[in-house]
Parts: structure tokens; sequence; C-alpha cells
């Protein structure tokens, strides 16, 4: 079975257990050593710049460089996904899901009464 190239690429952006599995379906791992804002942002940067369509970003450093990844977002087409970690979720993934489609449909659907 051959593997065709739809376009642009995907990717994931974290420590080595929690990206490396996400190689086994297409995606490029991109193991974060330094888990410093800057050491993430610097890699983020580059894979927006590179037209990565997605980027899987593991929560801690998704929630450490939020700020740069809002304005990654208003200047790139590339989304970014934030991913739990090996430890659990951080509830980011469910809470950014929240807020765009709260954004879309103007409400909560997701509220409990």
């Amino acid at each position: 079975m051959s593997v065709k190239n739809t376009g642009h690429p995907m990717a994931a952006v974290g420590e080595y257990e929690t990206v490396l599995p996400f190689q086994a379906v297409g995606v490029r791992p991109f193991i974060i050593k330094d888990n410093t804002p800057s050491a993430v942002e610097e890699t983020l940067l580059g894979l927006a710049r590179d037209k990565y369509a997605v980027v899987f970003v593991q929560e801690s450093c998704y929630v450490a460089s939020s700020q740069f990844i809002a304005d990654l977002n208003s200047e790139y087409e590339t989304s970014f996904i934030p991913i739990p970690g090996l430890k659990g979720s951080l509830g980011i993934g469910i809470e950014s899901i929240r807020s765009s489609v709260e954004r879309a449909v103007g409400m909560d659907i997701f509220a409990v009464k």
C-alpha cells in the first residue's frame, strides 16, 4: 500500500512518550527535551512557518505557551490542538472545544443544567 502526499503535514509536539505514538499514523513527532516555553515556542513557530496544517501540542506545553499559540493562530493557518500527556488530561482540550463551539453558535451547548 502506498501513501499519497495529500497536502500539508501534521505534527505532534511534546514529551517522547506522548508524541511518539502519533508517528504510527503519519504524524511527525517533535520531541521537546527542554520543556521551557522558549523551546516549545521556537518549535511551534517553525511548524507554522513550514505550513503544517495541524499541530497536536501536549497540554503542559500548550498551557505554558497559550498566548503565543493564540498569536500564531491569528497569523498562520496552522491549527494547534491540545492533547493530554501521560499523566492524564488537564481539561485544556475540552475547554478549547467548548470555547470554539460557543463562539461559533453563540452559546455554551455543553453546559449542564
